[in-house]
């Protein structure tokens, strides 16, 4: 017999289940926008970048909780490779920060479209009650992100 909701053991035996299947989700995400030239890091780097212009390496560290010569690295290689830019995206000249070109924008806005396209195919493959269910813990999900 499956354990009733209000059982203390419930939470745990729900981790359980959801935290792989999650995890399988994000990864069949992450492949669908797969470069060779661009890791992962430094897609995650460059999406901050483009929410944040203007962010230093520094906060980019924190934010990820890393150290800073770990993200400088990455950034090194974003600037080689003119997705990011060092520059001043607002009327404060006294600080420059990261700032992704347009051919970074481009790679983020195609990620995103990419993986969008992905999961809205597999969604169309469900029943509309599926769907509806999915919308539902919507809400949940989110609550536990914050």
């Amino acid at each position: 017999m499956p354990p009733q909701l209000d059982e203390p053991d419930d939470a745990l035996s729900l981790a359980e289940e959801l935290r792989p299947v999650l995890q399988r989700l994000l990864r069949q995400i992450r492949r669908e926008s797969d470069t060779a030239d661009v890791s992962l890091f430094q897609k995650l780097l460059l999406a901050n970048i483009v929410q944040q212009p203007g962010i230093g390496v520094g906060e980019l560290a924190r934010l990820e909780n890393l150290r800073g010569p770990t993200v400088s690295g990455h950034i090194k290689a974003l600037l080689a490779m003119g997705l990011v830019t060092r520059g001043t995206p607002n009327e404060d000249r006294r600080r420059v920060g990261l700032v992704a070109t347009p051919q970074g924008q481009e790679l983020i806005a195609s990620m995103r479209t990419q993986r969008t396209n992905w999961l809205a195919e597999r969604l169309r493959g469900l029943s509309p009650e599926a769907r509806q269910a999915i919308r539902n813990a919507l809400q949940p999900l989110t609550e536990i992100t914050r």
